[in-house]
């Protein structure tokens, strides 16, 4: 007896109802091919059950199983409930399906119809139903698109899985879906971002982590992820990265990305920058200032060098450039000849001489204290004056006043206009004027807001950078770990420039024969 075998995949169509799970709808169409079957009298000897998504032969396993048994003629025919079934690819894969089942010989049997691949009107009319599915995939594709967008754009949350912190929850009123805070966890993305941005506590001052040491620290505390038993640096960077703890919602962030390698396609799904951001509905864990230093953090972050199994030994690491090559100093252990560390350039063409670092460091230090006394005599003055911000904010209120006032004297034109007390000409002379008015002074507002936003910034660093030096000046000589004190130094200093060109004699090691510039944090101007 001749033998016949069923194909089932759920369609994209039966996935948008969402009245059955894929399981139920495999069911349904099993049912009705063992019908059909039953009553064709036809020997189905085996099912195939694509459960999985995907519009390629590639992403298919099922589908390429059956492929090879009916290249094989294993099978008279195939049983599935619609040609789209088989092949809703690009041309290429309709291309396979069809000369596979032609060569073959093998018949495709739907409820509606048996598609005899000898028969030159059943060719032609499957490879055409082939092409017609392939459009209406691309149909069905582009409104799911759509839709998702939208429904991004109004704040909903339209990913499978709620990110860590979040519980997926469906809205009471609408369509669609939102996130929960889930509070065990949320404390969690809280912590994660304090530690990255305020740091842990260690002698007396608190020393930023590193996503690494985030990573590790949770696992000290037994505190797991949601699948996997620890947490890695991958991980809390995407935590770190994610607007959504700040109540938004990221669309595009990773987009499908299709490669030929080695003559086949290879989808990808990179992070992109090129991302568009919409507010949500839900409520955020983090608050937009520390999601901000966070970001402002990850970028300016330059790594110290070490591993992770060894400790940071040079104070100095990543701030002392040598003023003559431009390397970065780097540290040099005692050795036969000295028996303290040294700072040193680590190119061998370049004859800046070394120093002990001890030396060099107090030397910071005293610049740096010398620098802040000449900044609180000469420059903070001129920052502590108020006038100058309440004059801009003054004038802000004025223009928005005045704007208000057109607004109204040009919602009554319209009024003037319907009451027939102006004529046509008189209203579209008075409509434009009043729109030249509101124009330019919505100009002289964006340009007065952006003054007051750079001369607050600027007001609000100059109040923290003075006693920050002073603490960091204060503490730092009782300070033994070189960790923190590398961390204390790179929160006041920008750089530190360093250049000596003649030897100590001996008996003169105090002898700071070397020439240093600093470069402190300042705010921008």
């Amino acid at each position: 007896m001749k033998a016949y075998c069923m194909y089932l995949r759920k369609s994209r169509a039966d996935r948008d109802s969402e009245l059955y799970s894929t399981v139920d709808v495999l069911k349904r169409h099993e049912e009705m091919l063992l019908k059909l079957a039953h009553d064709r009298k036809l020997n189905v000897v085996k099912i195939y059950r694509e459960v999985v998504s995907g519009d390629s032969i590639s992403a298919r396993p099922e589908m390429q199983k059956l492929l090879r048994e009916v290249e094989n003629g294993t099978y008279e025919g195939v049983l599935v409930m619609e040609v789209e079934r088989l092949a809703r690819g690009d041309t290429k894969d309709q291309g396979i399906v069809s000369d596979t089942f032609k060569y073959s010989k093998t018949k495709i049997i739907t409820p509606v119809k048996t598609y005899d691949p000898n028969n030159e009107f059943d060719e032609e009319y499957f490879e055409f139903g082939l092409f017609m599915s392939r459009r209406e995939y691309k149909t069905i594709n582009r409104r799911l698109q759509r839709g998702r967008l939208k429904s991004a754009s109004e704040g909903k949350w339209i990913a499978a899985e709620a990110p860590y912190g979040y519980t997926k929850v469906k809205l009471a009123h609408d369509k669609g879906y939102s996130l929960k805070i889930n509070p065990s966890e949320a404390r969690i993305v809280k912590l994660i971002f304090d530690l990255y941005v305020n740091g842990e506590v260690q002698d007396t001052a608190a020393i930023p982590m590193g996503m690494t040491a985030i990573a590790r620290k949770l696992d000290h505390l037994l505190i797991k992820p949601r699948r996997t038993d620890k947490w890695s640096r991958a991980s809390i960077h995407d935590i770190l990265i994610n607007p959504v703890y700040i109540g938004m919602i990221r669309w595009q962030f990773r987009k499908y990305k299709k490669d030929m390698v080695n003559g086949s396609i290879v989808k990808t799904r990179p992070k992109s920058d090129d991302y568009l951001l919409y507010e949500g509905l839900h409520e955020p864990i983090i608050d937009e200032i520390t999601f901000r230093k966070a970001q402002i953090i990850m970028k300016q972050n330059v790594r110290t060098p070490t591993s992770s199994t060894k400790t940071l030994r040079n104070q100095l690491a990543g701030i002392v450039y040598c003023e003559k090559c431009g390397h970065l100093m780097t540290r040099l252990g005692p050795n036969n000849h000295t028996k303290y560390d040294s700072l040193k350039c680590p190119n061998r063409y370049c004859d800046n001489i070394s120093s002990p670092i001890f030396l060099v460091e107090d030397k910071i230090i005293e610049a740096l204290s010398n620098w802040l006394r000449n900044y609180e005599l000469e420059c903070a003055p001129l920052f502590t004056d108020e006038k100058s911000l309440e004059t801009t904010e003054s004038l802000i209120k004025n223009l928005e006043s005045e704007k208000e006032k057109l607004n109204r004297q040009l919602e009554k034109t319209y009024a003037l206009l319907e009451q027939e007390i102006y004529t046509t000409e008189v209203f579209l002379q008075r409509n434009q004027s009043l729109n030249q008015q509101i124009t330019k002074i919505q100009k002289q507002l964006d340009h007065l807001n952006t003054v007051y936003q750079h001369d607050l910034q600027i007001k609000e660093k100059q109040s923290t950078i003075i006693p920050e030096i002073k603490h960091v000046i204060e503490i730092y000589n009782s300070l033994e770990n070189p960790e923190l004190k590398n961390h204390l130094l790179k929160s006041v200093v920008e750089r530190v420039t360093y250049k000596k060109t003649e030897r100590n004699t001996r008996g003169k090691l105090l002898n700071a024969n070397f020439e240093i510039v600093i470069y402190p944090k300042l705010p921008e101007m």
